[in-house]
């Protein structure tokens, strides 16, 4: 049998570090489009087997992929019978599209999946099919090996789809704080520890006054990032100041448009005696709402207040000024949801788990000084 091929092997066919290729196999941040190509295109003519998600390129050649490219498990994993359609159904309530994180994470998961015998189907719930605690009407439960919950943030439906003792995940979920634990399995990014390193950076850099920007109960990481926000400032000495956490929503709206978000900041801006130093966004699209409004008011970015988003997304980078954030690594998130997804499926006793994966803090214009 021939040797397995590892990144160490692809870093030396190309005279590269093996951090590089590191990071092009895990879609991280900070490498050149033509830089990436180049090594996921070695890689692949390598047949290197932990990544079966990179472009698929053969197939592009004419050449069908190849089955059982990878086994994220330490057992093999039985794929579904030949003759049996078996799907994975992903439920949502909100709008996964676009530069979404979570776009990314699906295509690795859809892509290993496939080779497995799994097919994904898509199903967007309405408001009164939430309300009515009711499954969506393209839901065949009879065909469905496991559901994938992204986006589905309302508590009460969450808990119904627990009870019904059928393979479960959720990638992030409703707030799970002062109520019954919810009985899945869980997928989040770590919302800690970039925020905790941006607040000691800042600290250090003798910016004492730090605020938080976005809905804190609007789902768990929003939370997790609004508590670790709080926490660092403890931590390292940093002085909270509850006039500087703007943690609601337009008229409690989970999902308030663009304009009715940046209508409740101008509202809560403006009511400030003065802003802070720096503040920390719930995410990117929250930080380019306030971009917005700050511009609205005159208030320079970074000039006269600093800003930090969540997860790097395209647009984070193209804004003006680019927005420093955390990178989110979608392809592992979607690697890491394989893996429960079908380890539940063959131990449907095993105990609840939530998993985190790695984020890296990138320092962009929207921080300097």
């Amino acid at each position: 049998m021939a040797n397995r091929v590892t990144i160490q092997d692809i870093a030396d066919t190309l005279g590269i570090s093996r951090n590089t290729v590191s990071k092009a196999i895990n879609n991280s941040a900070g490498l050149a489009d033509a830089t990436r190509e180049k090594i996921l295109q070695k890689a692949t003519e390598m047949g290197y087997k932990q990544f079966s998600y990179i472009n698929m390129m053969a197939q592009g050649q004419g050449a069908a992929p190849e089955p059982a490219a990878v086994s994220v498990l330490s057992h093999p994993v039985k794929p579904a019978a030949e003759t049996s359609i078996k799907e994975i159904a992903l439920f949502t309530n909100g709008i996964v599209g676009g530069s979404h994180f979570a776009v990314f994470m699906l295509d690795k998961f859809q892509r290993e999946m496939s080779q497995m015998g799994y097919t994904l189907t898509m199903h967007r719930l309405s408001s009164e099919e939430m309300s009515a605690m009711r499954l969506p009407a393209t839901f065949n439960r009879s065909r469905t090996s496991g559901i994938m919950c992204i986006e589905l943030f309302d508590y009460d439906y969450a808990q119904m789809l627990c009870g019904m003792n059928i393979p479960l995940l959720f990638v992030d979920s409703p707030v799970c704080v002062g109520g019954k634990p919810l009985r899945t399995d869980r997928l989040l990014m770590d919302n800690f520890n970039g925020i905790s390193q941006f607040i000691h950076d800042m600290l250090q850099k003798g910016k004492k006054e730090i605020g938080f920007i976005g809905h804190a109960m609007h789902c768990q990481s929003f939370f997790e990032r609004y508590m670790a926000f709080r926490d660092s400032l403890h931590l390292y000495g940093g002085t909270l100041r509850e006039e500087f956490c703007l943690t609601g929503t337009y008229q409690d709206k989970d999902y308030p448009t663009s304009e009715e978000y940046r209508s409740y900041l101008r509202k809560h801006l403006s009511a400030l005696d003065h802003l802070p130093d720096v503040f920390i966004c719930a995410n990117d699209f929250v930080a380019i709402d306030a971009m917005v409004v700050f511009r609205e008011m005159g208030v320079s970015v970074p000039g006269d207040v600093l800003l930090c988003g969540f997860d790097d997304s395209p647009e984070s980078k193209v804004i003006s000024p680019p927005l420093t954030s955390i990178h989110i690594h979608s392809q592992v998130m979607g690697f890491s949801a394989v893996h429960l997804m079908m380890s539940r499926i063959q131990e449907p006793d095993l105990n609840y788990r939530t998993v985190y994966t790695e984020t890296d803090l990138v320092y962009r214009e929207s921080t300097s000084f």
